[in-house]
């Protein structure tokens, strides 16, 4: 079995904000022991000294090939952006291609401090084959659309994804049921779905109310908000449920999410970027709501950095309330891993270091003068760090990346793959 110390580093284990000098043991995928000068024999040993571990961050809302998209459509108007470009874009795309962009976004991760993501596409066999020839952890969804009869082909697929990779990857790869949105998916086929859920027993990954433009078609049609259409359908009573976005809820809308499985993944540079609002993350803590972060797609986003996440979603709130106080460095950095780790469903196996859970474990290089002094590690962290400070990802006790350095990716092939298809996708749109 494999055996693994990290040695003199500077431990947050995000089960509270205090930071100790100690040693890793991991065994297997496994977190064996945690201390300080623990006396074993490894067979391999990372030293620590300089550095910072934390339990790796979790990027709760994804959709990975769309790196290949990355800066083709920015500043644009949402309608335009989906319309003219991405969707064009991306019925151009080939598994192939898609396996290439799921790469390509898994890299990114690995050397940002990514170690586990939810993600919401289409051909997800091959992103499943990338994940498990990659070495991270995903809850993988394949995206339902319900605005033109496919003879129940989209449903078909989701039901193989979850048959044929549920529990797959050594325990790494994990399913979902993917109803696309309240405006792609009208009350009967999602009705299906949430029975579909109960059966085979997954959560339900969705988009909820990211722009003012959903809350208008809704309104219009059914005379109700997105999240009263989910909630009057069912969708909250019986089913672990990742809402993504959740931009434009009032405060009767975070109502009817109090007490819900599952919770709500925070995108703030995507929604940013997009133009489409501040969500009311702090009103949904209040209310008991667990609300992690994602990044949403690179072709949005144009980055999956999760530290740009951090950063920009509690800059936000402070902003937004006029008050520095709001959401502080520790409850942001909690957002990104423990709290993302119960919307993923898997928050006993990860999001905080502990004997015992899996060996998820990023390595952060606090020599440098952007990090210097140390007098708030969290802060540090929350407000300084970016994803180009890790230098070691581990994941379920493999190293992925050390010293910058991709184990299980050959950058070079990666760059080669994406140059050429990308510029196929995109050529004339």
């Amino acid at each position: 079995m494999m055996t693994i110390l990290i040695k003199d580093v500077t431990i947050l284990s995000m089960m509270d904000e205090d930071t100790y000098i100690g040693d890793i043991l991991i065994e297997g995928h496994e977190i064996k022991a945690m201390g300080k000068g623990l006396s074993v024999n490894p067979r391999e040993v990372i030293q620590g000294t300089g550095m910072v571990a934390m339990p790796g961050l979790i990027n709760a809302h994804q959709h990975t090939p769309m790196s290949l998209l990355r800066g083709f459509s920015d500043d644009l108007i949402l309608m335009d952006w989906l319309e003219k470009k991405m969707l064009p874009a991306e019925a151009r795309m080939t598994p192939e291609d898609i396996y290439w962009g799921a790469k390509l976004s898994m890299a990114e991760m690995i050397k940002s401090g990514t170690t586990a993501f939810a993600d919401m596409y289409i051909h997800m066999n091959e992103i499943a084959a990338a994940v498990q020839e990659v070495g991270l952890r995903a809850s993988l969804t394949r995206g339902l659309v319900f605005m033109e009869d496919d003879g129940g082909r989209r449903v078909m697929e989701s039901i193989d994804l979850i048959d044929r990779w549920s529990g797959q990857a050594e325990g790494r790869i994990t399913t979902m049921l993917g109803p696309h949105s309240p405006y792609t998916c009208p009350p009967a086929p999602l009705k299906e779905v949430i029975q579909l859920a109960e059966k085979k027993n997954v959560p339900i990954h969705i988009h909820l109310a990211e722009t003012k433009e959903e809350v208008i078609k809704i309104r219009e049609k059914y005379n109700q908000t997105p999240t009263e259409y989910l909630y009057n359908l069912g969708l909250m009573e019986k089913s672990h449920v990742l809402l993504a976005h959740s931009v434009h809820v009032n405060r009767r809308d975070i109502g009817y999410l109090k007490g819900m499985r599952g919770g709500v993944s925070h995108n703030p540079v995507s929604n940013l970027k997009l133009g489409c609002g501040i969500a009311p993350i702090l009103d949904m803590m209040r209310q008991g709501i667990t609300v992690g972060l994602g990044t949403d797609g690179a072709g949005s986003a144009t980055t999956v950095d999760m530290f740009e996440e951090i950063k920009a979603a509690s800059w936000l709130q402070k902003l937004e309330y006029g008050d520095p106080r709001q959401l502080p460095a520790s409850l942001v950095l909690r957002m990104a891993t423990r709290e993302s780790a119960k919307l993923l469903n898997i928050d006993k196996q990860v999001g905080t270091l502990e004997i015992g859970k899996r060996a998820d474990i990023i390595l952060i290089d606090m020599k440098k003068p952007h990090l210097q002094p140390l007098h708030n590690v969290a802060s540090l962290l929350a407000y300084s760090v970016n994803g180009s400070d890790v230098d070691t990802t581990i994941v379920n006790g493999k190293v992925l990346m050390k010293h910058r350095q991709l184990l299980t990716i050959d950058e070079d092939e990666l760059f080669k793959e994406v140059m050429t298809r990308s510029k196929r996708i995109v050529e004339g749109i």
